[in-house]
């Protein structure tokens, strides 16, 4: 996959949308009543990323403070949706050991990633900051877990709601209509290649969490750390 095509492509779309008030809101992000949990295969971008993100959010929310942002701690990149969240899913049916011992084979011999974080692109529901790979080691990761997984019997969803082939993180849901769409776009225009800056990822974490990430719903099952 070309990513550069692939998120300007999206961008373009998405904006066509927004600006003719097609997007989507998101109309469970503050329902008590959304149960909907998983477990996800992640890391977290370095300070100097998630600092120079929060500089982006805060321009967007000056101009509407209404709509979802990402905080500091629930800033993530999915490397694998291992079970996508969803309401019913109970952590206590799982064998919590058997899923850390197959990431752990998959994960053999992979050394650390390095993201490149530059620019910003967007869905009908949400904005995104782009990531570029340096190398292949984040597909072959991917590969490995959906190699793996495939030939187990545990409980899985990689790839079912949709192949994850890019480096995203999402860190805007929109929650409401805009109440300055011209304005908003302007800020996400002057984003659109703003350098955010490399992460280079030693860890990896697999946790049991909510569908927004909520740091406070995350509970940590196992770190993996990369060559």
């Amino acid at each position: 996959m070309n990513l550069k095509e692939h998120y300007n492509k999206l961008y373009e779309n998405s904006v066509k949308k927004i600006k003719s008030y097609n997007y989507e809101i998101d109309p469970l992000i503050d329902s008590v009543a959304d149960k909907r949990n998983g477990v996800t295969l992640l890391f977290r971008p370095n300070f100097e990323v998630k600092n120079n993100i929060q500089l982006f959010l805060n321009d967007l929310m000056n101009i509407d403070s209404r709509q979802y942002y990402y905080s500091f701690p629930d800033i993530h990149l999915t490397v694998a949706s291992i079970i996508s969240c969803y309401d019913g899913f109970n952590i206590e049916d799982i064998e919590i050991h058997n899923y850390i011992d197959l990431i752990n084979k998959s994960l053999h011999n992979i050394d650390s990633i390095k993201i490149e974080f530059r620019g910003i692109t967007a869905s009908p529901s949400c904005i995104m900051i782009q990531g570029f790979m340096t190398d292949n080691t984040l597909n072959d990761i991917r590969n490995n877990l959906r190699a793996n997984f495939s030939e187990s019997d545990l409980q899985q969803s990689i790839d079912k709601r949709y192949v994850l082939q890019t480096a995203h993180l999402t860190v805007v849901r929109f929650r409401e209509q805009l109440l300055k769409t011209t304005e908003y776009l302007e800020i996400m225009e002057k984003y659109r290649d703003f350098n955010f800056g490399i992460s280079e990822v030693e860890n990896i974490e697999f946790v049991h969490n909510d569908w927004y990430m909520h740091a406070n719903n995350v509970k940590m099952l196992h770190t993996f750390k990369l060559r």
